[in-house]
This record gives structure tokens, sequence and C-alpha cells, in this order.
């Protein structure tokens, strides 16, 4: 009635929502939308969660939707692994990554491998997650990258959020794949507020699996990254735009399968390439980015050698000093950048 009299009606602003936040609102639409969906690790029912993604979920749903499990990593990956097969939809929380050593056997020889082993008889509806990379002050048993580990393996999808958008509309869309999903979070993105759209409030909010976001146009050099360091991209971008360079920023959000056309595309068009990730430099994400561009068209287009920033090439260590240095910072992004166009 008000548009028809001209007046004119204004649409629901985008929202501040922390990374925790979205995680927790993509659980529970999941749960809510597929009773197939359960949840289950270490301290995510009656403790809401080691760090309160899954907060309320446990009350909301009950025990058999969201299930505590003892400290036994390769055992509750198993029964979540045995469940999607029988096409149940888990969703197995590792308290870090780094546990999920304790589980390879089960992420990689049951969950990636079984779909193809059965000739696609068999699918594996289930989703890994949990914080992946560094932390803070946690060393070196807490603290490692596994994008380049998971990513290596055929049989899983990567996924690794940046902002909440990221994170919401990749873990439903996780959720709601019929093959094994790993989703590499952020400890130290958590409690980060991101602007949420419209869009990205509705419950049926999903971001395709294998597709790459450009945060930040630009024409001078590509800076590709994924999680946590997306976000010292554009700290780094906002500082060199102020030199006169403008960088194009690309969130990567998935690492397998990898979005090679939009960074090709991107190449293409700024002609200089800078890869920036906190896992270790050899055979890592950054590594694999140069060698598809080096051995795609777009290698043609490029006017100086890509660039990497990546963690140091050490376990983490302790000591603040120390971690800081291991880590890529906004300084050595701008350093490498500078590299690249020779100036």
């Amino acid at each position: 009635l008000q548009q028809r009299r001209g007046l004119r009606l204004s649409a629901p602003a985008a929202i501040q929502v922390t990374v925790r936040d979205a995680l927790n609102q993509a659980l529970d639409e999941e749960l809510e939308r597929d009773e197939r969906v359960f949840l289950l690790g270490e301290e995510v029912a009656q403790y809401d969660g080691a760090y309160k993604i899954s907060r309320g979920l446990w009350k909301k749903y009950g025990d058999k939707r969201v299930i505590d499990t003892p400290i036994s990593e390769m055992g509750f990956a198993g029964i979540a692994v045995g469940a999607a097969m029988v096409w149940l939809r888990p969703v197995c929380e590792f308290m870090t990554f780094n546990f999920s050593m304790q589980a390879i056997d089960q992420v990689i020889n049951s969950a990636a491998k079984t779909c193809y082993m059965s000739a696609g008889s068999i699918a594996v509806p289930i989703v890994f997650r949990g914080p992946n990379g560094a932390s803070a002050g946690v060393a070196a048993q807490h603290s490692q990258c596994f994008a380049a580990w998971y990513g290596h393996c055929p049989g899983l999808k990567v996924v690794s959020p940046w902002s909440a958008e990221d994170a919401k509309g990749l873990l439903k869309a996780a959720i709601r794949d019929d093959n094994p999903v790993v989703m590499l979070e952020s400890e130290l993105l958590y409690g980060v507020p991101f602007e949420m759209s419209e869009q990205a409030q509705s419950k049926e909010f999903v971001i395709p699996i294998g597709k790459a976001k450009i945060e930040r146009q630009g024409t001078h050099v590509t800076l590709v990254a994924h999680s946590r360091p997306v976000g010292h991209c554009m700290e780094a971008a906002a500082v060199l735009s102020k030199e006169g360079v403008e960088c194009e920023v690309i969130n990567l959000r998935t690492i397998r399968p990898m979005d090679i056309e939009t960074l090709e595309a991107s190449v293409v068009k700024t002609n200089h390439l800078v890869t920036v990730e906190g896992g270790w430099p050899q055979f890592g994400v950054g590594a694999e980015i140069c060698a598809r561009i080096m051995e795609g068209p777009a290698f043609n287009y490029l006017d100086a050698p890509a660039v990497r920033v990546t963690g140091a090439d050490v376990p983490m260590p302790y000591a603040k000093i120390l971690e800081d240095n291991s880590i890529p910072q906004v300084k050595d992004i701008v350093f490498a950048v500078k590299k690249a166009l020779n100036i």
C-alpha cells in the first residue's frame, strides 16, 4: 500500500555479525532444516563448545543431535564417518585441526576415498570443522595450517572462510554437500565482527564451494589469500593505495577445488601475482597457485615472477616476538608487492 502511494521503503540494513555467531546460525539453521544433521565433538553440547560455536544448540535439539564425545578423535571421527555412510549428515568438530592428526586415517582412508572405491555407490556427506592455523601463544602443536595437507587429497573438498558471510555460507553449503568437506576456520577470527548483507541473513543463503571472491578491485597486482590473511591483504592494499598502487584482493574461500579461472582473469588484468598464507612455504597453497598460473594461459601475461608470502619454515614458537615474526604481517605483504612491482 505504501509503495502504491509512492512512499519509499528502505530495505533491511546490513548488520554486524561475528564469525562465531555466523557459524552458530549456520549450524542452527541446518539442524532445523534437516533432521539427518547432527553435531559431535569434544564439549560441543553441555559446555556450548570450546569456542562457543555451538552455544544453545544442545538445549534446543537435545542429546541425539548435539553429542559430547570423549577425547578420542579417531573414535568419534570414525563414528561420524560411519554415520555418513548410512546417509546421516554429521558435523564433526575438532577442537583444533592439529588434533585431526589423531583421526587422519578416518578423514583420508575412510571419508575421502570411499565414494571412489565403491564406484559411487557409497557417499560420505560429512563435515570436519574447527579452528586451523595459528592462534595466539599456543605454540607449535596448536598452530599449524592444514590447508595444503587436506587440499592435497582427492575425494575431499576444502574450504577456508574469512568473513562472517564466508563462514555462514560455506558451512551451510558444506553440510548440504554429498561429499566430505573439511572446513578450516580461524580461532582469531571467531570474535571479529563483519558486515552481513540482507541476502546472507536468509536461511537459504549458501556460498558455492569452489568459487573465489574478489574483495577489492585493483589494476597493478593480484593478492590471493585465504582465511585471516585476507584481512591482512586488505590492510596492505589500503596502505599501498596511498602510494598509488592498486591491489586486487582475492579471497580464495575454497582450497579444493580451486577457482583458478578467477585467479587467471585477475593476473591477466594486473600482470603481477602475490600469494599470502599462514602455512609453511614448501608445497603450500601459494606454491600450488603459482604452479597453476605458470602452467596456464595467464603465465604469458606476467610481467614479473610471482611472489609468495608465507609463515616461517619452522614449528610455531611460543614467545610472542618470535610468533609475530613467524606469521605474515601487513608489512611483509607490502614488501612483497613492491618486490613484485620492482618499486
